[in-house]
């Protein structure tokens, strides 16, 4: 791709792939495993005290103990392991083989039986095993409308009578919601293990409510690649009827459960439980 073709693109359609994938890429997975464990920072994963605290306020939304947990996108066992050390059985589920290796191996270390697998979690097939699945740190916004219809059938169909999906969205309220474009160039970075020069981009749709972050890479031989990371912002009500659409009930929202963190404030996270009974919906709003 030559730079006058860069420069004069079209803003991609919504929710068009990139070229390239993050996740498995060897080199890059190995960056974000290692900002994963970074507990000072709010990038890949939250803080090591704002996590502590997210664990303890989920436990208090469930009841009884020797839960059956599923969390998806588990990245390096970070939640998992607060879910199996407080007693609970934990399954946990990422696409990035880098981290759950990390993450069966800290388990191992630490005597915790945890399940891992490395699988994408659009493909789980499960029947009446979980009593609580979590999906945390916004990865259910990154997720287009087909995609959700999948995760959620097969959530609803993992989950026990009476079990609960429990996940956090950035919510359309979010302030920090703008446009720019920045440059890299680099000897060695996140991107590369040798020079390249990225261009970084955030684009916002705001018909649709989905903000893009584009990256392109361009190494010294000019291959170019394009890696595009999708953000869905939901209003409550939003959420409320893709949940009713899919079959859930009981569904109730919390907003200021997090501090602030990188990017975001703590009114811009919306924590939403779904209840998987088949009463008749209802639907909850917490201040």
């Amino acid at each position: 791709m030559t730079i006058s073709k860069i420069i004069q693109s079209p803003r991609p359609e919504v929710y068009a792939k990139g070229t390239a994938v993050m996740w498995t890429d060897e080199y890059i997975s190995a960056q974000l495993l290692e900002t994963h464990l970074n507990s000072e920072v709010d990038l890949a994963s939250r803080k090591e005290s704002t996590i502590d605290s997210t664990v303890d306020w989920i436990l208090s939304k469930t009841a009884g103990s020797g839960l059956n947990i599923l969390d998806l996108g588990c990245g390096p066992g970070l939640y998992t392991e607060r879910y199996a050390i407080k007693g609970h059985i934990v399954t946990g589920i990422d696409f990035s083989q880098n981290s759950i290796s990390y993450a069966a191996g800290s388990a191992k270390e630490k005597g915790l039986d945890i399940t891992y697998k490395c699988q994408d979690y659009l493909t789980i097939e499960y029947d009446n095993k979980f009593d609580l699945i979590t999906m945390i740190y916004t990865d259910f916004g990154v997720l287009n409308p087909d995609q959700r219809g999948i995760l959620l059938a097969n959530i609803l169909r993992a989950l026990k009578p009476g079990g609960i999906f429990l996940f956090d969205v950035m919510n359309d309220s979010h302030a920090g919601v703008s446009e720019s474009k920045t440059w890299e160039a680099s000897e060695k970075g996140f991107w590369r293990p040798f020079p390249y020069l990225a261009l970084s981009e955030n684009i916002f749709y705001q018909e649709e409510k989905v903000l893009l972050s584009q990256h392109t890479v361009i190494d010294e031989n000019g291959k170019t690649e394009i890696y595009r990371f999708w953000m869905n912002l939901f209003s409550e009500s939003d959420l409320a009827e893709i949940m009713q659409k899919h079959g859930f009930s009981e569904i109730s929202f919390f907003n200021n459960i997090i501090p602030d963190g990188y990017g975001y404030k703590s009114e811009d996270i919306t924590f939403c439980i779904a209840g998987s009974s088949l009463m008749s919906s209802e639907v909850k709003y917490n201040y």
